[in-house]
């Protein structure tokens, strides 16, 4: 989720992303090792050991190129095409896959480890880009403040639009932050071409606030544990509420925040890596492919970037087990529906909200 924005950065920034240089080639080291740079949103975290064991084997110096959110991000690499910035992106989700691949941003790779991955994830049958994570995208909302206040939580996205909830909202924006489009597109999904701008015609005259990240909506506007914010609901991911379990200080028992998993009112988001096109790196390129989509990178990534595993046969941490919610019923916007029209979508959008 992927989606798409992780407790945990800070401890493992000093060490996963020590000598962040956007370099496009492969720089000796004294040491002889070459040097393979990924270019990644910046909600990109994995184990130390797991770095270590990675360079170890190959022989590398890891460099991560972490590059704002999923969009801006893209939006780097695609304006470096031809002279990459790094030799693997990482990050790219299915909701904007098609402007990745109508750029030829990546280079096919048919890694061995898809035979793991169910094919509901594939959605390139060329393999550029291969699957790695998903997660859904749903509003999140502060448990303590609707408890205190008598005020029921909301149970789907109508809800939002009643008095009560004036002013109560954060969510991200959709022309730079990927799970802003995710919820953007489980608005489609939901209400339909012919009623998304309606419902957020609404939204905004109901107070909504639009903020450009992620971060900011969670940590900054939101009112959980983890923000300190005015606003006790946020666009976040369905995996929220265990991460705040899991990462707790001093520990908890019960989660402090809640998932809305009302049908249609989650969209559910699955991210992918590819090879640049044009890398010097490919061997070590098709390597670190392999290994995100290996069963260690995999069953360390949910405890680093709140999104799940693709590979059948990682396994979950028993918290996410507990305090997991998944909805049974996801908005659906047809993939080639989002490719032709996602930009008119986004502008639609900016022109009612914003403007």
């Amino acid at each position: 989720m992927n989606v798409k924005e992780i407790l945990i950065y800070a401890a493992v920034a000093a060490t996963a992303l020590a000598g962040c240089a956007p370099a496009a080639t492969a720089t000796p080291t004294p040491s002889g090792a070459r040097t393979l740079t990924v270019m990644t949103h910046d909600s990109f975290a994995m184990s130390a050991d797991l770095k270590t064991a990675f360079e170890a084997e190959h022989h590398v110096t890891l460099q991560f190129l972490q590059s704002g959110d999923t969009g801006e991000a893209l939006g780097k690499a695609i304006l470096a095409s031809g002279q990459p910035l790094a030799d693997v992106f990482y990050g790219v989700d299915n909701t904007f896959l098609s402007r990745a691949l109508q750029e030829n941003l990546f280079e096919p790779y048919n890694s061995p480890l898809l035979s793991a991955i169910p094919d509901e994830f594939e959605l390139d049958d060329q393999h550029r880009a291969l699957p790695v994570d998903y997660g859904d995208v749903c509003l999140n909302y502060d448990i303590a403040y609707f408890g205190e206040r008598g005020l029921t939580p909301p149970a789907d996205l109508e809800d939002l639009l009643k008095p009560e909830y004036k002013g109560l909202v954060v969510v991200e924006n959709p022309a730079t932050s990927s799970p802003g489009l995710a919820f953007l597109l489980a608005t489609i999904g939901h209400f339909g071409e012919d009623g998304y701008l309606g419902y957020w015609a609404a939204l905004r005259a109901n107070g909504v606030e639009v903020v450009n990240d992620w971060e900011t909506a969670y940590y900054t506007e939101f009112s959980g544990s983890s923000g300190r914010g005015p606003r006790p609901i946020v666009v976040s991911y369905g995996s929220s509420p265990p991460f705040e379990v899991l990462y707790a200080d001093p520990p908890i028992t019960t989660a402090p925040t809640a998932a809305v998993t009302g049908a249609g009112s989650c969209f559910r988001q699955v991210e992918f890596v590819g090879i640049l096109t044009g890398t010097p790196n490919r061997d070590l390129a098709e390597a670190w492919v392999d290994f995100m989509l290996s069963t260690p990178f995999q069953e360390d990534m949910p405890l680093q970037m709140y999104v799940f595993p693709v590979n059948h046969d990682a396994q979950l941490d028993a918290t996410f087990q507990k305090y997991l919610a998944k909805p049974e019923t996801t908005a659906h916007v047809d993939p080639q529906a989002i490719a032709e029209k996602r930009e008119t979508w986004i502008e639609a959008w900016t022109t009612a909200v914003l403007r």
